[in-house]
């Protein structure tokens, strides 16, 4: 269960955040099943401060998954507003994207969190929102093919960043970057050949994870 958080104060926000960025990062390394114990390690806190900000682990993924979907609306709304030229600003969210290693957090959070509770609803939504709004004004400065939808550009984020089975990859995050770049140049117009099936949309990605 989710506990409702009382407000604190300033040192023990820098301590939850900093806690909650230690588990975003053990998650990806380690698995969900990541030691309490080496999350604390990592967030430079004893395991005391650890629990009185997460009951358990069911409620520090659900705070995780959060975290990384706020950064990354966060991202792609400053990119929206920096940038002067829209695929830019989309290529900057891309980019800027997989460095929260999302294929690596799907799996580990998919089973650990309530999808349906509101603050991970509203998160999504904002999510959505911004990313969507990043893709229309791409699109209409001519410069993102007509055929592509949110939920294709979220499958390619999530595939570079997932890791690959056994230890022979080990250096596999050198080569997300250069990868990402090809495939956000296949996303130009004009389109240089015909897509098989059709745009893949979030609602579709969610509707085949629930069944």
């Amino acid at each position: 269960m989710v506990t409702v958080q009382p407000r604190l104060r300033a040192d023990a926000v820098r301590n939850r955040e900093r806690i909650i960025a230690a588990a975003r990062e053990t998650m990806v390394e380690y698995g969900a099943d990541v030691p309490f114990d080496e999350i604390a390690r990592r967030a430079g806190v004893g395991n005391a401060t650890l629990y009185r900000h997460f009951a358990d682990r069911r409620e520090l993924i659900h705070h995780v998954t959060l975290s990384v979907m706020s950064r990354m609306a966060d991202r792609a709304e400053r990119a929206l507003t920096e940038e002067p030229e829209a695929f830019e600003a989309l290529r900057r969210f891309a980019h800027e994207a997989v460095e929260e290693r999302i294929g690596a957090l799907c799996p580990l959070l998919s089973g650990g969190v309530d999808a349906a509770h509101p603050d991970l609803l509203a998160a999504r939504a904002r999510l959505d929102t911004a990313v969507a709004a990043l893709m229309d004004a791409a699109r209409d400065g001519g410069r993102l093919r007509a055929d592509i939808a949110v939920g294709d550009l979220m499958v390619a984020l999530t595939q570079l960043t997932r890791p690959l089975p056994g230890s022979g990859c080990i250096d596999f995050d050198k080569f997300v970057h250069r990868h990402l770049q090809l495939f956000l140049d296949g996303l130009q117009a004009p389109a240089r050949s015909e897509l098989p099936g059709c745009a893949a949309t979030l609602e579709d990605l969610r509707s085949r994870r629930r069944s």
